[in-house]
């Protein structure tokens, strides 16, 4: 029987240039001999373009682990087979999904389907994070995948034990699957030509599969010509990288130098493989770093005769522009951060690719939180949208199926359904789990805020959401829509056993505040304490800056934070992110105080993280106080080291979150010295000791007396000169000044009032020598 059904979904499959899924449910080795008779009766005994993502090795087909499926981004495949028994990764199955070609099957290995939600397998034990178990996992995401594989078309069933006899038995058979918008149409069968005043050559345009292909090719162009930026906006399986990558070829073969980025360089294997196939043949070098599975790692630099090259670099060294590159190519922007984007916009011409719906990035999120950022820069932008599928045919029902079960399209809810709402009169109320799975509409909303917040919310991140015992979500809702949500961890509360193996170095899944305490920053007893972290907070992007999140934070504070409920009360609040200034400024206003600012930048994000807590009782103070006093003593040094290339406004925004009172206590040489600066003829470099501790205090303490305030200029120039110990010369550059000299007659002059403020009764009588007219 499985035979039968294997060929005929793949005829079905090929008949519609669509893909089919096969469910082999049941016991494991029945499966995998299942599968093996799937794949030899659909594409033969001899089948090399088969994949299987298992943790069992020995099969003949190539083979990826769960949790290293991303091997399969960018690549097609005719059959991919996914053993979802021992570890059943829901980020794989999108990795399989987008893995099948055109008239390709995809072979589900599972657990009978009644039992899967019941099952635990390793994926369930990252969810079972100290000090909850495995029996704390539920199993609703995989309960919700079960009945989207029963209800939607293209997809298969077969119980590998359901017979009466133990025989094999057709659970479902919807293999002749309806198009979903009745448009089983391919690609247009008219190759695309080259336009008669294109600048590419015609074999750029000749290697296009669809017309929208070549449309966006075409928009590359302008790259061509600095001060022009274009966005390319696709679903999966339309091929922006493709262009991308033609484009790129065509540019070097100009002599351009061309800058590639994305989040990872296998994003980028299909945009070099382009490249290399327009522009190879006038390569001089071709340096590719391989693995030994195929695909694992992407071309790193294409150098072609005449000068041009394309080049890969991680998006936090590309954010610097290193060579001064003629163009950049950013492949999945939507996963990257909108702040390290914005620093590529000095880029002499840019391309940002971006994903509407995908496992790695929300082109929503794109759209709303950069867009406008890119429409008021000196960029002229171009806008194409490619809607052609390349592989597959429009209405692939294996597509819509992906979609809904992954929540692939999830997004907040339409513009026009929130207009109106005030973050006074909406409702706050708790997100079980259990209600998200029975309201489809309620989860889309929740899940598609998180989505646009974030710059990269996968497949995994919806399981954890429905399973996983130690994260709760809370939402504000406004006339039945939501219209903010946040995501919250609790953490903490751990036992005496596991905090010291915390502390002599294991890592505790799940309770990264407590381990960032306890590993790092040595405190044994900083994992005793209950926190609930704050692991994601969305406001509705139409609503956005009006108090929506300030609202929501309020609420949960005041659930949480009573301490009174020992089920449910909390010690401390806290929250870890990419630091900006705006976002310490609202988590500052929210409460929350820093105790830690990471020494490196995140890969993707470019961003130095902050850690923060908001203390909700006298275990939470204790905590906070003996971690702010620790953080300020760090960054008394550590700025003229670890973080001497931080933002200086990233640096006063940490420090004026810090809780810990700063401590002047000059001697009075220095203080005579620190006056001679500031009024008299002395120089910063006597003492350069005292003026870093008067720094530290002003900016920790911030606005004093309206008489010792300081201007934002002189706050950066404390922490530049002063605190990061930068020369002169570029400070003066960076800040404005006009010279060198007129830098450091201001840094003297914004002592005079931390003279005023912290000036002991010697100082006060020193400045009095230089003032006393």
């Amino acid at each position: 029987m499985i035979a039968t059904l294997a060929r005929r979904a793949k005829r079905a499959a090929e008949a519609a240039n669509e893909r089919r899924v096969l469910v082999l449910a049941g016991d494991r080795d029945r499966g995998v001999d299942a599968a093996y008779t799937a794949v030899e009766a659909a594409l033969g005994a001899t089948a090399d373009d088969v994949s299987i993502v298992s943790t069992r090795e020995g099969f003949r087909f190539e083979e990826h682990r769960p949790r290293r499926a991303d091997g399969l981004l960018g690549r097609t495949r005719e059959a991919v087979v996914l053993d979802c028994h021992e570890q059943f990764v829901p980020n794989a199955l999108g990795r399989c999904v987008g893995a099948v070609d055109g008239g390709g099957l995809l072979v589900l290995l599972t657990p009978a389907l009644d039992a899967w939600p019941e099952t635990r397998d390793r994926f369930d034990e990252s969810l079972a994070v100290p000090p909850y178990a495995l029996d704390d996992v539920t199993g609703r995401f995989r309960e919700r995948l079960v009945d989207t594989l029963r209800t939607h078309s293209g997809i298969a069933i077969v119980s590998l034990d359901g017979g009466s006899d133990g025989s094999d038995a057709l659970d479902r058979d919807a293999l002749s699957a309806e198009s979903v918008d009745g448009d089983r149409s391919t690609s247009a069968t008219r190759p695309p030509t080259a336009p008669p005043d294109a600048t590419f050559p015609t074999a750029a345009y000749e290697a296009c599969l669809t017309a929208d292909q070549a449309r966006a090719v075409r928009a590359f162009e302008a790259l061509s010509t600095p001060g022009n930026a274009v966005v390319v906006e696709a679903d999966r399986g339309r091929g922006k990288s493709s262009a991308a990558g033609l484009a790129a070829g065509a540019l070097a073969l100009s002599g351009a130098d061309v800058l590639v980025t994305a989040p990872a360089a296998r994003n980028a294997a299909e945009a070099f493989a382009r490249a290399r196939e327009l522009a190879g043949r006038d390569s001089a070098a071709d340096h590719t770093e391989r693995s030994a599975t195929a695909g694992t790692e992407a071309t790193r630099r294409l150098d072609v005769a005449g000068g041009g090259r394309v080049r890969y670099l991680s998006p936090a060294e590309a954010a610097e522009l290193p060579g001064s590159p003629d163009a950049v190519i950013v492949d999945e922007a939507a996963a990257l951060p909108v702040r390290l984007l914005e620093r590529l916009l000095d880029a002499p011409s840019i391309a940002f690719c971006t994903t509407v719906h995908g496992y790695e990035g929300s082109g929503r999120g794109f759209a709303v939180r950069f867009r406008e950022r890119l429409l008021a820069s000196r960029l002229a932008v171009r806008d194409v949208r490619l809607d052609e599928p390349i592989r597959y045919a429009r209405g692939d029902p294996v597509e819509a199926w992906a979609s809904h079960a992954l929540l692939l399209d999830a997004r907040p809810a339409v513009e026009e359904a929130v207009a109106g709402a005030t973050a006074a009169d909406a409702t706050y109320r708790p997100l079980d789990p259990a209600d998200l799975t029975a309201d489809e509409a309620l989860l889309g909303e929740a899940f598609g805020l998180l989505v646009a917040a974030h710059y990269r919310t996968e497949p995994n991140d919806l399981a954890r959401l429905l399973d996983a015992p130690n994260l709760l979500s809370r939402a504000l809702v406004a006339d039945g829509r939501i219209v903010a949500v946040a995501l919250l961890a609790r953490e903490g509360g751990l036992d005496a056993a596991t905090r010291g193996e915390m502390y002599e170095g294991e890592r505790v899944r799940g309770n990264m505040v407590p381990d960032l305490l306890t590993s790092q920053l040595r405190d044994e007893a900083a994992a005793e304490p209950r926190g609930l972290r704050t692991v994601r907070i969305a406001t509705h992007p139409a609503l956005r800056g009006e108090g929506f999140g300030s609202r929501l934070l309020s609420e949960i504070h005041a659930e949480f934070g009573s301490g009174d409920d020992a089920g449910s009360g909390v010690d401390y609040f806290s929250v870890g992110y990419g630091a900006t200034p705006r976002l310490l400024r609202f988590w500052r206003r929210a409460g929350y105080r820093t105790v830690h600012l990471s020494t490196s930048r995140n890969d993707a994000s470019g961003e130095h993280s902050a850690v923060m807590l908001r203390p909700a009782g006298e275990t939470g103070e204790a905590l906070l106080d003996r971690h702010a006093a620790a953080f300020r003593d760090r960054e008394r040094d550590g700025l003229s080291d670890a973080h001497r290339e931080v933002d200086a406004d990233v640096v006063r925004g940490a420090l004026r979150a810090c809780s810990a009172p700063a401590s002047v206590d000059l001697t009075e040489t220095e203080w005579r010295s620190v006056v001679g600066a500031s009024f008299g003829p002395g120089t910063y470099d006597t003492a350069p000791g005292a003026f870093r501790d008067l720094a530290l205090a002003a900016l920790i303490e911030g606005d004093g007396a309206d008489d010792a305030a300081l201007d934002d200029r002189e706050e950066r120039l404390l922490v530049q000169k002063v605190l990061q110990g930068r020369k002169a010369a570029p400070v003066a550059d960076d800040l404005g000044f006009v010279s060198t000299a007129a830098c450091m007659r201001a840094l003297g002059d914004a002592y005079a009032p931390l003279v005023e403020r912290y000036g002991t009764e010697l100082a006060l009588a020193e400045r009095e020598r230089f003032t006393t007219e």
